[in-house]
């Protein structure tokens, strides 16, 4: 089958339970999309000989019978996990030459369930931004094109995003720390989730904020996206932040009835210069799930406009305690060093030379709001408004709302370079509608609703319930089955 690259995780599932298609053949076919689609720069370090070697295992496993749902489904990860043996550098240069001695909680959770690792995938540096620009091996390049330009896939996970929407994988791993999973999938046409903060393991995933980060699914469909993240959740001793629940049957909850479900509109979320073609896709959501017997009711998140300011102290002042670690000692990047330098100036070249200028900047603001004199006046500050901005939320579920509806992004996929300006503050207005949930803990996800005028993918996020991702993923499923989004980018690589 030439084109298996193209199903999603539950075709493949079934035509390889069905001996309709080999583990092997499925992987060969994403291997030789990978190859092709190098263009795109979303496989950084390619593992052929791994994938084939788990494939020729899980074909073994498909003909015992009784394999997990992701048996044979080839997957790509993100630089930000660690995987043994296989270079995991989180697209930074400090990290240049890391070969983990061990593998992270959730690779080696879908290794055990049989899945097929195609290989590394690009991102922002140490997950720092929203374009994928950032990255030590180069920017990533969306499949979608409305002109001649080159677009963004968004960041972090933009080669994971990127990969998924060019079908050079069936699903990838992704992490959202500020909408990290989210933005990205909305950029290229896909479903992202980020899960409740604690529901997946963060242990062996290279921390940006530690308080923030999440790992999550990104997929062609939902019902992939409840079949991957049944695999990669669960409880983790080795992450005291990991909670000790159950894991339900993600797909089993995709019954696609919300009559009855409250959904709420934000009034907050309409923000100021937002573009009409975002604003008439947000009206057309809140009407298909009307249409699917949910009630639609306006709710106020009154500390939504003081959302951004507070991510962007807190996130790069646990940035700034996270990359104290990287000083070239032990592992990755040690500048080379002139005659009488000493350590001080070993660990400054080389944090000079191993990081790239956005994770910088981030370092240095972090520094400065943890710093003497401005703790209180600046983290402590954002602290209790994180506090304030997760109270709204739970006060709009003690209302009786069942699921939140807000666009995902404040525009469609802007071209490589336009955000890039001397002004970061422009690029970081991309999260406008994303980092809420972050600092909040509660569970989001992108679904792909229409295109714009230019033919580029929109995406309108969910917002659920801590711990209810199934209920999220069902009222996701509505969406996606309503808007009828079957839209791929038109091959140019």
């Amino acid at each position: 089958m030439s084109n298996a690259n193209e199903l999603t995780i539950a075709a493949a599932r079934d035509k390889l339970r069905a001996g309709d298609l080999s583990a092997v053949d499925l992987t060969m076919a994403c291997l030789t999309a990978m190859d092709a689609g190098d263009t795109l720069g979303a496989f950084v370090h390619k593992t052929p000989e791994i994938a084939l070697e788990q494939a020729r295992a899980a074909d073994a496993r498909l003909q015992a019978g009784g394999a997990p749902d992701l048996c044979g489904i080839p997957l790509g990860i993100k630089d930000l996990f660690c995987t043994k043996g296989v270079p995991s550098q989180a697209a930074s240069n400090i990290l240049a030459g890391f070969k983990p001695e061990y593998e992270s909680t959730v690779t080696a959770k879908l290794f055990d369930a049989g899945a097929v690792m195609l290989g590394k995938l690009n991102m922002d540096e140490f997950a720092m931004g929203s374009s994928n620009e950032s990255s030590c091996y180069g920017p990533v390049v969306n499949p979608w094109r409305s002109d001649d330009r080159e677009l963004s896939p968004g960041g972090s996970s933009g080669g994971s995003a990127a990969a998924v929407a060019g079908d050079l994988c069936l699903a990838a791993t992704g992490t959202d720390t500020g909408g990290s999973i989210r933005q990205p999938a909305a950029f290229c046409g896909i479903v992202g989730i980020k899960p409740t903060y604690g529901r997946v393991s963060r242990w062996g995933i290279i921390a940006y904020a530690s308080s923030l980060d999440q790992a999550g699914p990104m997929t062609k469909s939902v019902r992939d996206a409840a079949i991957l993240l049944g695999a990669m959740a669960g409880h983790d001793p080795k992450d005291s932040t990991s909670a000790d629940l159950p894991v339900p049957d993600f797909e089993a909850a995709l019954t696609g009835d919300i009559r009855g479900k409250k959904i709420g509109i934000p009034r907050e979320y309409r923000v100021a210069g937002m573009r009409p073609e975002i604003q008439k896709i947000w009206d057309k959501g809140a009407e298909m799930l009307r249409d699917a017997g949910a009630e639609i009711v306006e709710v106020s998140l009154p500390h939504t406009k003081y959302a951004l300011p507070a991510y962007y102290v807190i996130a790069p002042a646990e940035a700034s305690s996270n990359l104290a670690r990287y000083d070239g000692v032990r592992y990755g990047h040690r500048a080379k060093l002139a005659a009488g330098d000493g350590i001080t100036e070993m660990y400054e070249k080389t944090r000079a030379e191993g990081f790239g200028a956005e994770v910088q900047r981030r370092v240095m603001i972090g520094t400065y709001v943890l710093s003497a004199g401005f703790y209180d006046a600046y983290y402590n500050r954002a602290r209790k408004v994180r506090a304030l901005i997760k109270r709204d939320f739970e006060q709009a579920f003690a209302a009786g709302v069942d699921a939140i509806l807000t666009p995902a992004t404040p525009t469609p996929a802007f071209g490589l370079g336009e955000m890039s300006s001397a002004d970061p503050v422009e690029m970081y207005l991309n999260d406008v509608f994303t980092v809420t949930l972050n600092l909040a803990g509660l569970p989001g996800v992108s679904v792909p609703v229409g295109l714009d005028a230019d033919g580029l993918p929109l995406g309108l996020q969910l917002i659920g319930r801590p711990w209810e991702e199934g209920e999220l993923l069902n009222h996701a499923y509505v969406l996606e089955r309503a808007a009828g989004f079957v839209a791929k980018p038109q091959k140019w690589w």
